[in-house]
């Protein structure tokens, strides 16, 4: 039997928590004398229907199950859409429900993807709004990562044995609240930084908290209609590469290179591959586009800048990647199905299954060889279980399927197929860029009310690691116990 009055009364934090992080973007509309009442409206609303959930449930003592969740990471992102979406719903600036639940989600699974064709005529209190759902789904995934995700055993996080800031033998700190606690001021004070130096590097302040909050969530919302193409800068634009690239990594990792223990960062194996995988792509992207620019460090600057922004989800554009040639377009079209480190704001597959992947298909080699000897697969310098190798191998298998099946419905939409090709990879690798139609320097404002409410629900797909919400679709979840 589910429990629902748990459920119900984490709902109500849920909603009350979202209600206060609405109030900042109705001080940016009262600073720059805008109407403060549609996000006034939404806060006040959302405040009112998160305190009776609340308080209409009582404590329970049972502790949360799978399924409770399951329920919990899946309520959690269709409630804080559904809110989400009342202050464009109340200013009337954008129009039509899919449009606004495509970039409500959007923000909030940190994809990036928008239907605004005039990002900068949008009042200042909605666009930051807008920065703010991504900055909000970012923390959301981290704190899934640590407090839920590993109790499901999903997310590929139960690979990382020492580092893992989920409940294993050797974790962060013996608490998962305080796990998450030290994880969320490792956050909070990147994305402090990362204004700080945006505002030095000569954006306004108003535009630099907004690219911090985007960038630290690995979203990508810009408020500029040419993202980072706008600031023709290199300091900003190496400023956003690092913290794309740190956005990116393990927060755990980060968190033990900051308290000094590099040995653990060392011996992250998904970091090493991470890093080296970034530098190697860019410097072999690089030649193609060198041939076209001007100089030398322009062109690694836009051949890193792109490589780490893809790779990240982050979806930041300096650059029209397709303009080069077939074989970058190729290239940065497969960086769609990177994704950054498990346990980051990043999303898309995740480097760990990539090289758990990697490391089990080169082993068999060796197995067919000799097929009695135990021929275990190290990662982290621990043994990966073949449970959790199962895992892994089931979801890349999950994740094309649905890619293929994702683009098949989009081409029988009506769609080309690069375009149905690239909306479906950048959606459920919530990238936000991708190629045909859906490129660069392009929208989504062009899809069917159909499409984008279908995409917005491949994005929740994404995001939420597929099973989460594939398995609310089963018999077996719902049957009793």
């Amino acid at each position: 039997m589910i429990h629902f009055k748990e459920i119900g009364k984490i709902m109500g934090a849920l909603l009350v928590l979202i209600s206060l992080l609405m109030l900042p973007g109705m001080i940016f509309s009262i600073y720059f004398d805008e109407d403060p009442w549609p996000i006034l409206s939404s806060a006040v609303i959302t405040m009112i229907i998160g305190l009776i959930l609340f308080f209409s449930f009582s404590k329970q003592d049972q502790n949360i199950r799978k399924r409770e969740g399951y329920l919990i990471v899946a309520l959690s992102w269709v409630f804080m859409a559904g809110f989400g979406m009342l202050p464009y719903v109340f200013s009337q600036q954008i129009g039509g429900f899919a449009n606004t639940l495509f970039e409500t989600m959007s923000g909030l699974t940190t994809t990036g993807a928008s239907i605004l064709t005039d990002i900068e005529a949008m009042p200042k209190g909605l666009l930051f709004w807008r920065s703010m759902t991504q900055w909000i789904g970012g923390l959301g995934i981290i704190v899934l990562t640590v407090a839920i995700f590993p109790l499901l055993g999903i997310g590929g996080i139960e690979l990382f044995v020492a580092e893992s800031p989920g409940p294993t033998s050797d974790k962060v700190h013996p608490r998962i609240s305080e796990t998450a606690k030290r994880l969320w001021y490792v956050y909070v004070g990147l994305t402090v930084l990362a204004t700080l130096l945006y505002w030095a590097g000569g954006m306004t302040f108003f535009d630099a908290i907004n690219h911090a909050l985007t960038t630290m969530a690995t979203g990508g919302f810009s408020t500029k209609n040419a993202s980072m193409a706008y600031y023709d800068s290199a300091f900003i634009q190496y400023v956003a590469i690092v913290f794309m690239f740190l956005a990116g990594t393990n927060f755990t990792v980060i968190y033990f290179g900051l308290i000094g223990k590099f040995r653990r960062v060392l011996r992250s194996d998904e970091f090493k591959t991470y890093g080296l995988a970034l530098l190697g792509i860019s410097i072999i992207l690089y030649f193609p586009i060198s041939t076209i620019e001007p100089s030398s460090e322009l062109a690694f600057r836009k051949s890193l800048f792109q490589v780490v922004s893809l790779v990240t989800t982050t979806g930041y554009v300096t650059d029209d990647y397709t303009k080069y040639s077939q074989g970058v377009t190729f290239i940065c079209f497969m960086l769609l199905f990177m994704g950054g480190s498990a346990g980051s704001t990043a999303g898309g597959i995740k480097f760990v299954r990539h090289l758990t992947f990697i490391k089990n298909s080169w082993l068999e080699f060796k197995r067919l060889v000799h097929p009695r000897a135990i021929v275990p697969l190290i990662i982290n310098g621990d043994r990966v279980t073949g449970r959790i190798i199962t895992h892994i191998m089931n979801f890349l298998l999950i994740y094309l399927l649905t890619f293929v099946l994702g683009a098949l419905a989009l081409s029988l939409m009506g769609y080309d197929l690069p375009t149905s090709l690239g909306a479906v990879a950048t959606s459920l690798g919530n990238v936000g860029p991708g190629i045909g139609a859906v490129g660069p320097v392009d929208n989504f404002a062009f899809f069917s009310p159909t499409a984008k409410i279908f995409l917005s629900f491949i994005m929740l797909l994404g995001r939420l690691e597929l099973f989460t919400i594939l398995i609310l679709f089963t018999p077996y979840f719902w049957r009793a116990n």
